[in-house]
């Protein structure tokens, strides 16, 4: 570090940061853009700095009712893999996994990528023939993932219960060693301040009411601090995306429900790895912080929740108890729940819309987080270029009309 970024340190430090630079504008919105997108989460971010970056289009303006990040990308356990099962879920979340490993370098910003491996468990003996078949796929696809033995498993995870007389014994893993997770809020802040750096409008509590349209024409937007024209809407808005495309005429084929999850109290490092365990419905890693970041399936029943219910995490945290019986000793720090949409096929929507110049991106379920770069990256090239990115044509909102589901309910049900 220079020596004057030492003493700027520390004067900072005396007066409370005053005089620190914002890491991003807070500008006025204009009367009219070229691109607006709904919704400042960690998808929206990524498509304006992409948007920006790639395709040179800088006259964007990214809308959030509340503040940046405060939806989802704030409410979730940053779980980052791409081992899935169908070709076209395997191109889209490998392609972000990558991005992510480069992600800090890209954005000069530290987003704390930490590909510290995943594991998913295989405690049935259906679950290891399924897990068998992805490994299949995976190796098709050039995915580094492999099938690690109930030896490898407890290597791995010391802490992890290996008795093969208990309830759901370990049988094997589903390994992937590049996989990780990264920090969400970081992720999220290195987007703005790359979008807002290249010259791109983050307008923060500014609500969107209605998409506005000439015939099948989108013209605009109506929100809390005026109507706002564009010549096109991208709708980003995970958990509250089916009100704001009925504003535009538009029914879609999702539902939404909250999913939760919790921290524990911190303690030393037990465990460096991600595990998910399909079978108890559960999955953990530890924080740096030392915190076990523990979460579980999404809610039964559509609801727009973002509050976490005791009874669905005590199912969770009971199941995990056998599986890592050291967790029943620990305290509960805080807990918390995300709207996810979810759509038949548990499979993303990523597009256009039979409105002229209005696209949409939304459906991923438990698996937000771990495709921001790479959803960010061919929707933005989708929204400037007005046709699919070959990758995220597979996900268009007419295949459900067509028949051609992508059908990722095993992989995504609960693994994040």
């Amino acid at each position: 570090m220079k020596p004057y970024s030492i003493f700027s340190l520390a004067r900072n430090a005396l007066n409370y940061h005053k005089d620190w630079s914002r890491a991003w504008r807070s500008p006025e919105p204009k009367p009219a853009y070229d691109v607006v997108i709904i919704g400042a989460g960690g998808h929206g971010l990524a498509t304006a700095y992409y948007l920006a970056k790639e395709h040179k289009v800088t006259n964007v303006a990214v809308l959030e009712k509340g503040w940046l990040g405060g939806g989802n990308t704030g409410r979730n356990t940053t779980i980052i893999r791409s081992n899935y099962l169908q070709d076209e879920s395997m191109a889209i979340y490998e392609l972000s996994r990558q991005l992510y490993e480069d992600l800090s370098q890209d954005l000069n910003y530290n987003t704390m990528f930490s590909p510290r491996g995943l594991l998913m468990l295989c405690q049935t003996e259906h679950e290891l023939r399924a897990m068998k078949r992805t490994d299949h796929a995976n190796r098709l696809a050039g995915i580094d993932a492999r099938m690690i033995d109930r030896a490898e498993v407890k290597r791995l995870v010391p802490i992890i219960n290996d008795d093969m007389n208990c309830r759901y014994p370990i049988l094997g893993a589903y390994y992937q060693p590049r996989g990780g997770t990264g920090r969400h809020d970081a992720v999220a802040w290195g987007y703005a301040r790359g979008a807002d750096s290249r010259g791109v409008d983050i307008i923060q509590n500014c609500e969107v009411f209605k998409i506005l349209r000439d015939g099948g024409h989108v013209t605009g937007v109506e929100t809390s601090r005026g109507t706002i024209r564009a010549r096109k809407v991208a709708v980003v808005t995970a958990g509250n995306t089916s009100p704001i495309m009925q504003s535009a005429g538009v029914q879609m084929p999702i539902e939404s429900v909250c999913l939760q999850a919790l921290v524990s109290e911190p303690i030393k490092p037990v465990i460096d790895v991600v595990v998910m365990a399909n079978t108890v419905h559960g999955y953990m890693s530890q924080s740096d912080k030392g915190e076990l970041v523990i979460g579980g399936g999404a809610d039964p029943y559509n609801n727009y929740s973002q509050r976490g219910s005791l009874p669905a995490l005590e199912h969770t945290v009971t199941a995990l108890v056998e599986t890592f019986p050291i967790i029943s000793r620990l305290r509960m720090l805080r807990m918390w729940g995300g709207i996810v949409d979810m759509t038949g096929d548990r499979s993303p929507i990523i597009g256009k819309t039979d409105v002229q110049g209005l696209y949409v991106n939304c459906g991923w379920g438990t698996g937000g987080f771990k495709a921001i770069p790479g959803s960010g990256f061919v929707f933005a090239d989708t929204v400037a270029n007005d046709r699919p990115h070959p990758i995220a044509a597979p996900f268009g909102l007419d295949r459900f009309a067509q028949g051609r589901l992508i059908d990722e309910s095993v992989a995504a049900a609960v693994a994040h």
